[in-house]
This record gives structure tokens, sequence and C-alpha cells, in this order.
């Protein structure tokens, strides 16, 4: 790109570009910059990750930006900017260099968000810049509470008008860039707050073989399973499923893991905790106010108590032959005065029950046909003696291969539980 001589004024000069071809020229170094610093790695040190972007910059905007330095500044406190990252020809020893807020200069860049300043201008400092070898410079603000400052020297001839939206536009794709990371760095403790939430492991309760597994559609997803263990003699294993995904969906899951982990006890009715837990649901303030839950008591006689809180059916199969577990009421949330009933069966040896989330049957194939309840069952009926893990594994493979797709479109849960014969 050709490097333009500074304007006098606003007279037309012979060597300006039309109109169309700086519009065209804009586009395209905005095309440039929007790839060049969406590869940069994102990461929870935003000092780090402008320390690379100024880098990009420098190393491969050359002819467009006419940048022979960039100096990256970071806000300590009230009074000062010190100096973080330089890099250009020969940058001197000068990391730490404290700049003061009073200075003029600073000033006006932080009222106007981008500046171009010169040796000769009002305002410009010998006594602060002549020790950094700076007698042009062009800066901009970066993060919130303009937290940070981006300056960069130039040498020679260039064109102000073209400058200043170069610089505008590096300002916007960085600010959008440290967004992205923002929100990035929130889903991922996030995710890392639900993960705390499952299992660390499939429990260990004599007599039976139970595993769980999850997979969000999203960072986080609406769908956590649970075991409690009240005493040596019952478990309790439970699968909830916010409306959604996402962070909404994550949250209003938690309510109900944690509520069930609050609300149950060994001696405590299943149907008055569930009724408690689903008023509790109704009075929420997210956006996301309702939630499906299976919710069971496994006895080591081989009893199991349940309640199927709007949940699609959990699958026992006995011989082969199947049963849904539908007994309960309402979805948690929409009705404060709903009513819920239980269930009730006995497992046997070689029983086993699947609990699912409706990702897992209504996960669709690319010419959008759903999974379904049949093919889940085959499954099922087809291993009759494959260990709790190895069923819920080959149920996630078996639904990947049918959608064709690594990341679910729904949240996925599958728990297992096998009574060995």
């Amino acid at each position: 790109m050709e490097t333009l001589k500074p304007e006098a004024g606003t007279e037309a000069r012979p060597d300006r570009p039309a109109p169309a071809e700086r519009s065209a020229v804009y586009r395209s170094f905005w095309r440039k910059l929007d790839t060049a610093l969406s590869a940069v790695e994102g990461g929870h040190d935003l000092t780090a990750s402008l320390d690379e972007m100024l880098r990009t910059l420098l190393k491969d905007f050359p002819q467009e930006l006419g940048f022979v330095a960039g100096r990256l500044y970071e806000k300590v406190d009230d009074s000062r900017y010190v100096l973080r990252r330089w890099y250009g020809d020969s940058p001197p020893d000068k990391l730490g260099y404290a700049v003061p807020i009073t200075y003029a200069a600073v000033q006006e860049l932080l009222e106007r968000g981008i500046l171009i300043m010169k040796e000769t201008d009002p305002g410009f400092d010998h006594t602060i810049e002549d020790p950094l070898g700076v007698t042009v410079f062009a800066a901009m603000t970066i993060g919130r509470d303009n937290q940070y400052l981006l300056s960069f020297s130039i040498e020679g001839d260039f064109n102000r008008e073209k400058t200043l939206y170069l610089l505008s536009a590096i300002q916007h794709v960085i600010g959008q860039k440290i967004r992205q990371q923002r929100f990035h760095n929130i889903m991922e403790e996030a995710r890392q707050i639900q993960l705390s939430l499952l299992p660390k492991s499939s429990p260990s309760f004599p007599g039976y073989d139970i595993h769980g597994r999850s997979v969000p559609a999203d960072a986080v997803g609406g769908d956590l399973y649970d075991f409690i263990q009240y005493s040596e003699r019952i478990l309790g294993i439970a699968v909830a499923d916010a409306s959604g995904h996402g962070l909404p969906a994550a949250l209003q899951a938690r309510d109900v893991i944690t509520g069930l982990r609050m609300g149950m006890a060994e001696h405590l009715k299943i149907v008055s905790t569930i009724e408690r837990l689903n008023r509790v649901i109704n009075r929420s303030t997210l956006v996301t106010r309702f939630a499906s839950l299976f919710y069971g008591e496994l006895e080591r006689n081989g009893n199991f108590i349940y309640c199927n809180a709007g949940h699609p059916p959990a699958l026992l199969c006995q011989d082969g032959r199947f049963q849904e577990l539908d007994q309960g009421g309402l979805v948690l949330g929409p009705d404060p005065d709903a009513h819920y009933e239980r269930g009730y069966l006995r497992l046997r040896p070689s029983d086993v029950i699947v609990i699912y989330s409706d990702g897992i049957t209504e996960a669709q194939s690319p010419e959008g046909e759903d999974f379904g309840v049949p093919r889940l069952q085959a499954i099922i009926a087809g291993h009759p003696s494959l260990p709790a893990r190895g069923l819920a594994d080959l149920i996630f493979q078996k639904v990947e291969a049918f959608s064709r797709r690594a990341r679910p479109r729904d949240d996925q849960t599958v728990v297992v539980v096998r009574h060995p014969a």
C-alpha cells in the first residue's frame, strides 16, 4: 500500500485515492486485521493477549500502518500508566517507565479514545517522550475503564485521515476480541463450577454397577446428574434437565441438584421434597424457569422408588422387555401447586435401568430423523451383559454416529443402573 503524505487543510490532492478506492482499501484492511487478531490465543491474562496483539500489528501490518515501534501501557493506579511491553527497532531499556495520567497527551487521549500527536503539537511533553525517543505517535485506549494504552511510533510522512481510521479499526477489533475473551473466561469459570457439581466417580453401591455421563451442547449445559449416598443401604440417583441450554439453563440445573442435596434425607418422603423443590423453581428469577427431573432412590434389596417430574421416562429392561418409568407429574416450575406421585419397582438380577435426557432421543440425523426411543432400546437389549460404563459410552457413540456430530445440538445425559446377575 502506498504511503501518503500529510494533507494540508482540506484541499484536494492529486495523489489522494478516490472514495471508492479508499473504501475498498479500508474493507480489505478490516478483514485482514480481524483475521490476524482472531488468531491470537486468548487466556485469563489480558496483558499477555494484548502483548501478542501488539506484536501481530507490528509484524503483519508494516505497510498498512507505517508504525516502527509499539508500546503497551497499563494503568496501575489513578496517577500513572506504566510501560509493560515495547516492540520495534532498538527498544530502550524502559520497561516500567511511568507516564503520569496528568500528562496533557494522556488526558486528551482518555477524552477522545484515539490520538495522533507530533512534537510540534501543543501538549507534547519532551521531558516524557524524549527518554523513549518518540517524536510522533499514534495512540488508543483499550479495555474497561481505559485500563491499557497502546502507543505507536511513526516515522516519515503519513496520512492523518487514514491513520485515524486504521486506529479506530484496530481499537474496535481489539475491544471485540477482549469482550469475547472475557465472555469465554466467564463461561469457562461457569463450566468449572458445573463440573464440580457432577460426581467425581461412579458410586460404590454393593451389588450394583452404576455410571453416569453428560455432554453439554455449549461450554456449559442444562443437564446435570447426581448420586446422593444417604446411607449404606440407600442411594439417591438424579438427572435434571433445565429448559434450553447454555449458562441460564446451567444455573437452573444447578439449583435443582443443589435443592435435592439440601432437601433429601433418608427418612423424608420423595414426593413432599420434590413438591417443595417445585415451588422454589417457580419463584426463580431466571429466564429459564422450569426443569425436568427424574429422581429415584435405590435400596440394597432392589427396591427402587422414583418420581418423574416431566422428564423422558427412564427405561427398565427386564428379560429383554421394557417398562417406561413415568410416574410423577409436571416439569418443575410452571405450576407452584403441582402435585406429584411416586413410582415403585423391584430390581432383579440382570435388570438394567437407563435414565437419559431428551438430547439423546431427539438427536437428529442430517436428514432430520430423530434417534428415538426404539433405537435406544435396541442398544440396551442388544448388550445385556455390558458394564454400566460401557453401555453409557456405547449409547453416546451410537448417537454421535447417527447424528454425525461431534458436538450435540442439545445437552445429552445418560445414567445406567445395572443389577448384575
